[in-house]
């Protein structure tokens, strides 16, 4: 496999942002929790959403790994739809105490630019400050959206550590 230096940089929060979130969207939304997606519908979130930024992590798995994740009740994918449509998915990783991590998080590039992003991902961190962690963590790298590490920060976040990693790419 090929494979490529990639920075990555890992974010966090230990309170709920003080500003007050976006005003939500003209088009008609709707946010729903995919509770135990099939591998299928999940893998179709993830490349609809990931295929532009190289995301591969999730499409080196088994089934067997793969389930184990998605079907745990400790995370939770909440998937956008727009008018209907998949816009997106934010999935929160509850499986460590005291934390949550935002393990993924993106929009469908037919919905980027629209300000949905920023909705959706204030409305993510309120779905994980309900549960009142100490922390919310994601990480980002260049690969990613260029507008995710912006978005990252001005929803509240801030850099904690980075990295060089040799990254697969297909």
């Amino acid at each position: 496999m090929k494979t490529t230096p990639v920075e990555v940089r890992y974010l966090q929060l230990f309170s709920p942002p003080a500003h007050d979130p976006p005003p939500s969207p003209r088009q008609p939304i709707e946010i729903r929790r995919a509770e135990k997606p099939t591998l299928a519908f999940y893998r179709s979130l993830y490349d609809a959403v990931g295929k532009p930024w190289q995301w591969i992590d999730r499409k080196l798995m088994s089934d067997d790994a793969l389930a184990a994740i998605i079907h745990d009740d400790r995370i939770e994918v909440f998937v956008l739809y727009v008018d209907g449509e998949t816009a997106g998915y934010a999935e929160l990783d509850r499986r460590n105490d005291g934390e949550i991590e935002l393990a993924y998080f993106g929009l469908t590039p037919q919905f980027t630019g629209k300000g949905l992003g920023r909705f959706f991902l204030h409305w993510a961190i309120a779905r994980a400050w309900s549960y009142q962690p100490g922390r919310l963590w994601v990480h980002t790298c260049e690969l990613d959206h260029p507008a995710a590490l912006p978005l990252y920060c001005k929803a509240g976040f801030q850099q904690y550590d980075r990295e060089i990693i040799d990254q697969v790419i297909l």
